[in-house]
């Protein structure tokens, strides 16, 4: 059982990662910097999602110091094409329609930063979606918000509930943060 000892430093805004850290019962407060996501070409997806979430932490390299600084970084793959946030709902349209009827693999890098520590991992989860008509992703961009969210989805979503097929991996993996991995790396620090 991981026993809290270090205050805890989750550098996301993101709603999905703030919900599955509370239900991992941590203590934890939101901290935020803007940081570039840009990346060198020609890395794998694994590697670009560890590298990310690493150039994150970097950016928490003064409170991590004193804290534990959580960063993740989650991107969806498809055909080796990183499938990012949408720009807008054109965007977000053009991807899931690519998504509709095929399969993928969603990504989530992660680093854990403490004094001169830095632990980083990956997960990878495979997607299956079932064929998506015009009018559903029509409705699901103009209804829910596609455009924080890589590959223009949120599993947790409507979408999730009616396209996703079956996924071979971790579900929280898919929603931004693999919670039984990050268990396992914080209980070993």
């Amino acid at each position: 059982m991981y026993k809290q000892r270090i205050p805890i430093i989750l550098a996301s805004k993101s709603p999905r990662r703030q919900e599955l850290m509370t239900s991992m019962n941590l203590d934890f407060k939101v901290l935020l910097k803007e940081v570039d996501e840009s990346y060198p070409e020609k890395l794998l997806p694994a590697e670009i999602a560890v590298y990310i979430a690493e150039k994150k932490a970097e950016a928490f390299s003064e409170e991590s110091a004193e804290s534990m600084v959580i960063t993740a970084d989650t991107i969806v793959a498809y055909n080796n094409e990183i499938l990012g946030k949408p720009e807008d709902a054109t965007h977000a349209i053009e991807m899931l329609n690519k998504l509709s009827g095929t399969n993928h693999q969603v990504y989530t890098g992660v680093s854990i930063a403490h004094k001169d520590i830095l632990h980083s991992f990956y997960d990878v989860t495979e997607v299956f979606f079932s064929p998506l008509t015009e009018a559903q992703i029509a409705y699901y961009v103009t209804n829910y918000n596609p455009f924080d969210k890589a590959g223009a989805y949120g599993i947790q979503d409507w979408i999730g509930a009616v396209a996703v097929k079956k996924i071979i991996g971790s579900y929280t993996n898919v929603m931004g943060l693999p919670t039984e991995k990050l268990y396992t790396a914080l209980s070993g620090f």
